[in-house]
């Protein structure tokens, strides 16, 4: 079968529904179709988030992550108070347990005032203890206004209105090929053709694949991270109240193992970022030999490999040793032990690597003549999603002429 189109959307997390959300709103006659390879939707970065709405204190000031995680942050809200979907605003603590961290809590905290964080405060240890009494700091930064919640059940409330607006919403639809037509552009999926006279590519973990089928000039390649999470047992929450973050490394896009609260009531510890074998490669031993080939044999992963092989021989040896991930644990809350932390869940990063090795730290988003491709969209993209969408929609709505 075959169906036509005015945009197809590849891909069904969370930036995908919210750019179809924002463009029923902006071009409310426009036919618009989302295509999801798995049975359901947000089945791989949304569903495996941890949950925080970031509130924008990490990014360089006047990036695309500084400017839409800070607007996408009360967007969300906003939308959850609308659908009655459930948040914490519990507050985080980003803690320099050493003399060197100081100067890079310093430099967030200005980071954060420069992109409009409301509320953030540099504290000291009497007023630490008050927040998070067993974590462990010299100098903190508080930000009272990071809030958590599900990006499950906004996934679910996105799709429910899209459905309710007449959006075509086609799971187990995999796209494996798209051509291009005399006016548009054929997709097809082991279970459907779908023509479309426009694209937007959502795909994540595959965008780069995706744009490179529909024949996008990019240089960057997806290099899978899996991040693996602990849980403490319930009779160790009471350690932790809220979140507890160290300072992150300025020359590494992660942020460090922490501690997470979850809207559901247990407290995360993780994650690390490890090397994965498969782009969807959420255990050690999923290996997929074709796309680990593919990252083998891109020179940007060695040029990676060349800079980055002592942290990543360390998250190595973190992933498989319970002891060693309770040890950098501990330097945020010492009272923490091995015993009281179990094996949860883990996530795909995926982090788009530049040829000369570089981990592209900003969103990127690519036009072309038919098509817009997301190319780097890692955390806080859930955070940002609805104003990621709201920007993707006005690109297309400029671009193609939707209406």
């Amino acid at each position: 079968m075959s169906d036509r189109y005015d945009l197809a959307i590849i891909g069904g997390g969370i930036v995908a529904l919210a750019t179809a959300c924002a463009l029923g709103a902006r071009a409310p006659r426009a036919r618009l179709v989302i295509l999801e390879k798995e049975p359901a939707l947000a089945a791989h970065q949304t569903g495996h988030n941890s949950g925080v709405i970031h509130s924008g204190i990490y990014y360089k000031p006047g990036s695309s992550k500084a400017r839409l995680c800070v607007e996408g942050a009360r967007l969300m809200v906003e939308f959850c108070a609308a659908h009655g979907i459930r948040v914490d605003r519990c507050g985080k603590v980003i803690v320099a347990t050493r003399e060197d961290e100081l100067p890079r809590l310093q430099a967030l905290y200005e980071r954060g005032l420069a992109n409009g964080v409301k509320d953030l405060a540099l504290i000291d240890p009497p007023r630490l203890r008050e927040l998070e009494p067993q974590a462990a700091a010299i100098r903190a930064i508080h930000s009272p206004t990071t809030t958590i919640v599900d990006f499950k059940e906004v996934a679910a409330a996105l799709a429910r209105g899209l459905i309710g607006a007449g959006v075509s919403i086609e799971t187990n639809a995999k796209v494996t090929a798209i051509a291009r037509t005399g006016d548009g552009l054929e997709l097809g999926t082991p279970r459907l053709s779908v023509r479309a006279r426009r694209i937007v590519n959502c795909a994540g973990l595959y965008s780069d694949v995706v744009a490179r089928m529909a024949g996008a000039p990019t240089d960057v390649r997806i290099i899978p991270f899996r991040g693996e999470y602990y849980f403490l047992r319930p009779e160790r929450r009471p350690l932790v109240r809220g979140l507890i973050y160290p300072v992150p490394d300025p020359e590494f896009p992660f942020l460090g193992v922490h501690f997470t609260k979850t809207v559901h009531g247990d407290i995360e510890a993780g994650p690390n970022a490890v090397l994965a074998f498969a782009r969807e490669g959420y255990t050690f031993g999923r290996i997929q030999p074709g796309e680990l080939l593919g990252t083998l044999a891109y020179r940007g992963f060695w040029a990676m490999a060349r800079r980055y092989w002592r942290t990543g021989l360390y998250e190595m040896y973190r992933s498989l040793s319970k002891r060693a991930f309770v040890r950098a644990l501990q330097r945020l809350v010492p009272e923490l032990r091995a015993e009281d932390v179990q094996r949860a869940g883990a996530g795909v990063r995926a982090q788009a690597v530049s040829p000369d090795g570089s981990l592209v730290d900003d969103f990127r988003i690519v036009q072309a003549a038919d098509a817009i491709h997301v190319l780097n969209a890692p955390s806080p993209a859930a955070t940002a999603s609805l104003a990621i969408g709201r920007h993707i929609a006005s690109l297309a709505v400029e671009s193609f002429g939707l209406k």
